[in-house]
């Protein structure tokens, strides 16, 4: 996930994702991080512009896809209706967000807009991404 602060610099960070409802969401959760104060959240609310970039390798490059999303992030309210739905379609995707649920906060990102490659058609980029 990339983000910019509002002068246009640069983060990029791994998250893990699900997709609901045409919105993407990620969150942050108790996987060790430097500090609580996360450039990622700093720099939506100063610029809400994000890109997601997800990937396939294999030796056989005909097997080599990857999918780009840009859109608008927004940081949801903690325990909001919106933020509990997005935890629970997390967990039901990621086994260790089931034993233990995140305490967030929640990032959904709206106003999709896709752009994909792929070596030999793209049937299975849509597949990996649900």
């Amino acid at each position: 996930m990339a983000t910019a602060d509002q002068s246009g610099r640069p983060h990029l960070v791994p998250v893990v994702f699900t997709l609901a409802d045409d919105t993407v969401y990620t969150c942050v959760d108790d996987k060790p991080k430097r500090t609580k104060a996360l450039r990622r959240l700093d720099n939506i609310e100063a610029n809400s512009r994000i890109t997601i970039l997800v990937d396939h390798y294999e030796e056989d490059w005909e097997n080599l896809w990857w999918v780009r999303v840009d859109g608008t992030a927004e940081i949801l309210e903690k325990g909001g209706a919106e933020s509990e739905r997005a935890l629970d379609a997390l967990s039901e995707k990621y086994p260790q967000y089931a034993l233990v649920r995140p305490p967030g906060p929640v990032i959904a990102v709206r106003n999709l807009r896709w752009h994909s490659w792929s070596g030999e058609g793209t049937a299975s980029v849509n597949e990996e991404l649900s």
